[in-house]
């Protein structure tokens, strides 16, 4: 392939709209600009949510209001069934949970719950545990172990 070989893709190049020659071109007389007006005009250019000199939407509307997004916890779930993936009386943490596949991306924290049948006796740690699934691995023989969470200091975050 050479420079003089480069050619564009199919569909990418248009002809140019001769404009102004005429009524049987159907671009005569107002050159597709439509009639008068300020678009009509050259040179204009409207911008974007203007409304010809009516006061915009965006304006109209107010801005008030708070917005928890900053302090949004986002927490990752794991079901009970996902857990007979582990060996007999092991140990289920953050690490393993992870390593599993179980758990991925961000988070601030982990809840256990109880969808399904845990039919292994795991010592599971995470931050929390919905009732149903902390009852279904004492019943199993396991024990649920609450991590505590920690929280940056305000300062750190920023936030008051």
């Amino acid at each position: 392939m050479r420079l003089h070989n480069l050619k564009h893709a199919k569909g990418a190049k248009h002809r140019t709209k001769r404009l102004g020659c005429g009524e049987g071109s159907g671009h005569g007389k107002t050159s597709c600009r439509g009639g008068k007006g300020q678009t009509a005009r050259s040179g204009s250019s409207i911008r974007h949510g203007f409304e010809g000199g009516q006061t915009p939407l965006y304006r109209r509307l107010p801005k008030r209001g708070f917005n928890n997004n900053r302090f949004k916890r986002k927490m990752a779930v794991v079901n009970l069934y996902e857990l007979n993936i582990f060996a007999d009386g092991s140990e289920v943490g953050l690490d393993s949970l992870k390593s599993q596949g179980l758990i991925n991306g961000r988070f601030d924290e982990v809840k256990i719950l109880g969808s399904g049948e845990l039919k292994r006796k795991l010592k599971v740690s995470a931050h929390l545990f919905s009732a149903s699934a902390k009852a279904r691995i004492e019943a199993a023989g396991g024990a649920a172990l609450v991590i505590k969470l920690e929280r940056a200091s305000a300062s750190a975050t920023g936030r008051p």
